[in-house]
């Protein structure tokens, strides 16, 4: 399995059901595991060929900031699609993790997307 990791990526995102939560941005932590649609040992060491990080980490920052939201749900599901149709992925997993519960060391959501063929 040839798989590219970003992990810990921090974005600031207008996020959170209450009003109060989303009127400011917050920080959040998204780690992503992309499987490229080309195997690493195909890539001929070109670029083009395969998914650029830094690219997709940009994208995926701006996309956070966007717009305000009310569930990190909703920004997973939307940096999976994002991942898939912008870049030469076949599949993208995205956890997102929010620090705003009291009494804990964050709160999680995980989305998984498959290129469907």
């Amino acid at each position: 399995m040839n798989q590219i990791i970003i992990k810990g990526l921090a974005v600031d995102a207008q996020v959170g059901v209450p009003d109060e939560e989303r009127s400011h941005p917050q920080r959040l932590l998204v780690d992503i595991i992309i499987e490229p649609s080309v195997n690493f040992a195909d890539l001929d060491d070109q670029i083009n060929r395969t998914v650029d990080y830094d690219a997709a980490a940009q994208r995926i920052t701006a996309l956070a900031a966007e717009r305000p939201r009310a569930l990190i749900e909703t920004l997973a599901h939307e940096i999976a699609e994002i991942i898939l149709k912008e870049f030469p992925a076949k599949s993208a997993e995205v956890e997102i993790r929010k620090f705003i519960l009291p009494n804990t060391h964050y709160v999680a959501v995980r989305h998984s997307k498959t290129r469907s063929v």
